[in-house]
């Protein structure tokens, strides 16, 4: 438990590991700095509440009011915040069993998320199910390597989203795992999966070149690492471009740190995931020199209890 409880601040500025203290904060005193936080969850598996007192690893830990409290707190702090969320919403607790994701999607919407993906466990009550719940929630869901024009989901999802926060353009969207072996055809019926490596770099140059983003985002469902050759965020990172941060889900890691990888031009990418139930909310600092746009960056993955 004490290793979760670390995190690593670091700082980047053209492609460049920099020391925190190295950052010329005075700059914020003459107007010269934007600043933007980006809060992220992943596979909170319908849990609503905090992982019962039973002895486990984990109890105490997480809850939707606890998570609440803590995202309030920040943004009573922060100017410029946007709150992400990177799939599996649903299944794992008995709220989705009786409810089939109404809570989980009043309670995002209740804390004001700004984009979420799907992950393979937003299929478990169908594309219908999902539809269903859609009307609580009052935020967009990205999906960029399902093709979903034949079924009902082509009304829901978007490519990607543009977020404008403190003046700063931030590009948003998502890619899903293979359904294929996880999730049975009758749910997920007229869904096909596309290359996620392909489609995001058709994605990322639009927002990039034609979008002007300051910043490219992606929420991913695909899975941190993976010991078999398959796509995953470590991949994605290294044979793309014009992808700034990835926010992973799906293989419930929890990084000790958030992870530099270089990209196909050799440019710096962050990949980060907050494992599973609840149990951290993710937080990434983003400060922007006015004159330049040139980025540095921090991270904290923070224990809601």
């Amino acid at each position: 438990m004490q290793s979760r409880r670390k995190f690593i601040q670091a700082m980047w500025k053209g492609g460049l590991l920099l020391g925190v203290n190295q950052f010329p904060f005075q700059l914020f005193d003459r107007g010269e700095v934007t600043k933007l936080t980006i809060l992220h969850t992943n596979d909170v598996h319908s849990r609503v509440d905090p992982f019962p007192m039973d002895g486990s690893r984990n109890e105490g830990l997480g809850g939707v009011v606890r998570r609440a409290k803590l995202i309030d707190s920040i943004r009573n702090e922060e100017e410029n915040v946007l709150l992400l969320d990177s799939g599996d919403i649903f299944q794992g607790t008995p709220y989705f069993n009786f409810f089939g994701g109404e809570i989980e999607m009043k309670c995002m919407t209740e804390m004001s998320y700004d984009v979420a993906t799907m992950g393979n466990h937003d299929f478990d009550a169908g594309i219908d199910g999902f539809i269903k719940q859609l009307q609580h929630a009052d935020f967009p869901f990205v999906m960029s390597n399902y093709q979903v024009q034949d079924t009902a989901l082509s009304e829901h999802l978007v490519d990607y989203v543009i977020k404008e926060v403190g003046g700063i353009q931030v590009g948003i969207f998502g890619l899903g795992i293979e359904l294929e072996g996880l999730v049975p055809v009758t749910l997920s019926k007229g869904v096909i999966y596309q290359d996620p490596i392909t489609q995001a770099q058709r994605v990322a140059n639009r927002l990039k070149y034609e979008e002007k983003c300051d910043v490219v985002i992606c929420l991913s469902h695909l899975g941190y690492s993976y010991r078999e050759d398959k796509v995953s965020d470590v991949v994605l990172a290294k044979e793309t471009d014009n992808i700034d941060l990835i926010l992973g889900g799906h293989t419930h890691t929890f990084l000790k740190e958030m992870q530099t990888k270089k990209n196909k031009r050799g440019e710096a990418v962050f990949i980060n995931q907050v494992g599973y139930g609840g149990i951290l909310l993710g937080r990434i600092d983003l400060y922007f020199e006015n004159n330049n746009k040139a980025k540095c960056q921090t991270c904290k993955n923070l224990f809601v209890k």
